[in-house]
Parts: structure tokens; sequence; C-alpha cells
């Protein structure tokens, strides 16, 4: 089991990128009232098949084949609804999918969220080619950060040039402190 949730996001995003998604939408929202946070991954990758979607809890499912079982997606729809949240998967072939997971921060077996500010630094470097769109939202307050703009800027300067990926690491975690004040 991943410890953090930003490790499952992480996870979850390298699913999308071997699924060949040129649009990954990430986004990260807690609600403090409730004691709620929700993530959703929205790509438009290959999708998968009713069947595929239902066997993909299943931890004795993969379709990779270099092994035969894949724990991430069952792990996190069991960290999810442990906590008394929830999980959700929506895939069509040639479409895409779309997971949710909601967990109830105020539960004891709720993981920490973790460094998602370097977890979203890891996927936009590491998939300069494919689109990410990254939203985090605490209550009313909200921040974005969309490649698309940032290629618009840079033109084809590497999002891993050190002082890309310094400026890119540095508007996460500033905007993040902002938001989460």
């Amino acid at each position: 089991m991943l410890p953090e949730i930003s490790l499952n996001i992480l996870d979850i995003s390298q699913n999308s990128l071997k699924a060949g998604a040129s649009l990954v939408e990430i986004s990260v929202a807690i609600d403090s009232a409730k004691n709620e946070l929700l993530f959703s991954i929205i790509d438009d990758g290959c999708g998968m098949t009713d069947e595929q979607v239902e066997n993909v809890v299943d931890p004795f499912f993969t379709s990779r084949t270099t092994r035969k079982v894949g724990l991430g997606i069952p792990f996190l729809k069991q960290s999810a609804e442990g906590t008394g949240g929830s999980f959700e998967i929506k895939s069509e072939v040639g479409k895409g999918t779309e997971i949710k997971a909601l967990f109830h921060t105020d539960h004891i077996d709720c993981m920490p969220l973790g460094d998602i500010s370097e977890t979203i630094l890891t996927i936009v470097t590491m998939a300069e080619d494919v689109d990410i769109l990254y939203t985090y939202s605490v209550d009313e307050k909200s921040f974005s950060l969309d490649t698309r703009e940032m290629r618009t800027i840079l033109g084809d300067i590497s999002f891993s040039e050190p002082e890309v990926r310094d400026f890119i690491k540095g508007y996460l975690t500033e905007n993040k402190q902002d938001v989460d004040r």
C-alpha cells in the first residue's frame, strides 16, 4: 500500500501516460468543514473495456506483462473506503478514464496527502509531451498549473532544465502554501 495520497496520484498518472493520454487533468480538492479530500484524475488515453473496469479493483488482475498482480488501484480503493470515503472509476475505450477517490481526513486510517507539489513536479517533468492540468483547492481558494500555457511561454525549452524545474517547483510550493492559509 502506498503511504501517501500523492503517491497514489503519481501511480495513477503513470497509468494515464502508459495509456497514451495526451491530456491528464489532476484535481485535489479539500473541504475543511466536511473533513474531506477528493482527488480526481481524468485522461484522454486509450480507455478500458467494461470488463477491465470491473476487474481493475481486483489485485490479481493486471494488464501488465511484467508481473501478475496490480495493487495500486485495489489498495487505493480500500484506503479511500476505509476512511468512510469512496472510490469511482469510469472508462470508455478510445475516450479515456476518470478516477475519483474521496477520503475522510478526520478518520484515523486516512493517509496523509504527502508532498503533492513534488509529485506534480515529477509528473510534469517526466511527461513533457503530455499536457497536464493540475488544480489544487482548499475550500474557496485554488490555483492551477497548465503545461499548455507553460509551453506557449517557454517554446522548446524543456521543463527538466534546472531553471525551469526550479521555477515550477517554486510555483507549486508557494501557491499551495497560499491556498492552505
